[in-house]
C-alpha cells in the first residue's frame, strides 16, 4: 500500500547549497582540516559583518565561547553569575565548569527576555558578571541592563546565540559595550558550520587570553607554528587551556554561510510576518516583534496559548505531530531542570512569569529552506488544531 501521507515538516532544516559543499571540499583538498587559514578568514569576515573594531574568536560551539568569555573576565570560585531561567542549560552551565554559581530570575512577559528589574533585585556582593540571553532573536532591554551593571559594577557578556543579526538603538548585537558576546552556528541557527560558535569582543587583552585559552593554553597560535617557514616547534604552556578551536572545513561552511545571511534574514523576516498575519486572529499569545527601526533574528518563531484557548500546549503539538510537522518547546526553564533545581532549591513559583510561559508555550517551524506551502500547512494544521 502507497503512503500518501504528506511529507514530514522538520522544527528546523539547515539551508545547505552547493557553495557551502564546494568550500567544504576545497578546505579538505588543502589538507588543513584543523584550525587554519579558513578560520582566520571566517574571523576577520564575522568581525567586518558585525561593523568592525572588534577581536573574534571562532570555536566549537557558542558554550565554549561563554566558558571562555566568563574565564577571561576573571569569574572565580564562589562568584555568582546573573541570567534568565528560560534559556538552555549552557548559558549557566558554564559558571559551574569555574565553581561559579548561577542565579537565576524570571522573564519579562512580553519579549521572554531576562526581567531587568528582577535581575537587579539578584545580585549581590558576589555577583560578578550577568549574561542577558537575546531570547528568540529579539534583543533585550540592554539599556537598562547596562545601567544596573554600571551601578553595581558587574560586567555583561551577551549570549547572543539566538541573535544574528539582531540589533539594539540601531547597532548590531557584538557592537555593544558588554565585555564580551557568544554567537552559535550549531544546525539550527540564523547560519550554521556544523557545530561551532564565535566570540567578539573589543577588549584586546580579554581576545588574547581567550586565544590562548582556546587552544591548550599554548603561548602562540598553533596556525603559525605549522606554517613557518623557520623552525618553530617551541611553544609555552601559560595556562591550563581548553581544546575548543575551530576546523579549518566548518569555517569555510560558515565564511558561505556568512555571505547568505542577509538573505537568510530576508526570507526569515517573510516567514515571520506571515506567520503574525495569519495567527493572529487564533487563541494564541503571538512573539514580540522588535521595536521600529530595530532588526529581530527570528531564530525562533514561539507561541502560546491565550487564556481563550480551549486546548492544551500538549494537545497542540501532538495534532501537529498528527499532520506531520514537527514542533519544539523553548525551553523548559532551568528552575525545572533536576541539577539547577536541586542544587540552588528552586520552585516554580519563585519564576511566575517563565513558568506560566512554559505550560502554554511551543515552537513551530521556521527556516530559511522552508517553503511557501509547507509554511502554509503549518499554518493550516496550527488553526485546525487550536479551534
Amino acid at each position: 500500500m502507497t503512503d500518501t501521507s504528506p511529507a514530514f515538516i522538520p522544527f528546523a532544516r539547515p539551508d545547505i547549497g552547493d557553495d557551502e559543499i564546494a568550500a567544504v571540499t576545497r578546505a579538505l583538498r588543502s589538507s588543513w582540516v584543523t584550525t587554519g587559514p579558513e578560520t582566520r578568514a571566517f574571523e576577520q569576515e564575522f568581525a567586518d559583518y558585525l561593523g568592525g573594531n572588534l577581536h573574534a574568536i571562532a570555536v566549537n560551539s557558542a558554550t565554549a565561547g561563554l566558558h571562555l568569555a566568563l574565564e577571561a573576565i576573571g569569574i572565580q570560585p564562589g562568584d555568582e553569575v546573573i541570567a534568565p531561567t528560560l534559556t538552555f542549560t549552557a548559558t549557566v552551565e558554564v559558571a559551574r565548569y569555574l565553581s561559579a554559581d548561577a542565579k537565576l530570575v524570571d522573564v519579562d512577559p512580553v519579549t521572554l527576555n531576562i526581567d531587568p528589574a528582577r535581575m537587579e533585585a539578584a545580585i549581590t556582593p558576589r555577583t560578578k558578571a550577568i549574561l542577558p540571553v537575546h531570547y528568540g532573536g529579539l534583543a533585550c532591554d540592554m539599556d537598562a541592563i547596562f545601567a544596573i551593571a554600571r551601578r553595581h559594577g558587574v560586567q555583561v557578556v551577551e549570549d547572543a546565540a539566538h541573535a544574528l543579526p539582531a540589533t539594539h538603538q540601531g547597532a548590531p548585537i557584538g557592537q555593544l559595550a558588554s565585555a564580551a558576546t557568544v554567537f552559535s552556528f550549531y544546525a539550527n541557527k540564523t547560519m550554521t558550520t556544523g557545530e561551532g560558535g564565535m566570540v567578539v569582543t573589543r577588549d584586546e587583552q580579554l581576545a588574547a587570553r581567550m586565544k590562548v585559552m582556546r587552544l591548550h593554553g599554548i603561548s602562540r597560535d598553533a596556525f603559525d607554528r605549522f606554517t613557518s617557514r623557520t623552525p618553530a616547534w617551541y611553544y609555552e604552556i601559560v595556562a591550563p587551556g581548553f581544546k575548543y578551536n575551530l576546523t579549518d572545513p566548518a569555517a569555510a561552511l560558515g565564511r558561505v554561510q556568512l555571505t547568505r545571511l542577509p538573505a537568510f534574514l530576508q526570507r526569515r523576516q517573510q516567514l515571520a510576518a506571515r506567520y503574525l498575519a495569519e495567527l493572529k486572529d487564533l487563541p494564541l499569545v503571538l512573539p514580540a516583534d522588535a521595536p521600529a527601526g530595530e532588526v529581530h533574528a527570528w531564530h525562533l518563531f514561539v507561541l502560546r496559548l491565550s487564556d481563550e484557548a480551549t486546548v492544551t500546549r500538549d494537545e497542540v503539538i501532538q495534532s501537529l505531530s498528527d499532520a506531520g510537522i514537527g514542533t519544539s518547546v523553548h525551553y523548559v526553564p532551568l528552575h525545572r531542570q533536576p541539577y539547577w533545581r536541586d542544587r540552588y532549591g528552586l520552585t516554580p513559583e519563585q519564576f511566575p512569569v517563565a513558568e506560566a510561559a512554559y505550560q502554554r508555550m511551543f515552537s513551530i517551524p521556521l527556516f530559511t529552506a522552508m517553503s511557501d506551502d509547507e509554511q502554509g500547512r503549518v499554518i493550516a494544521a496550527l488553526k485546525d488544531a487550536v479551534r
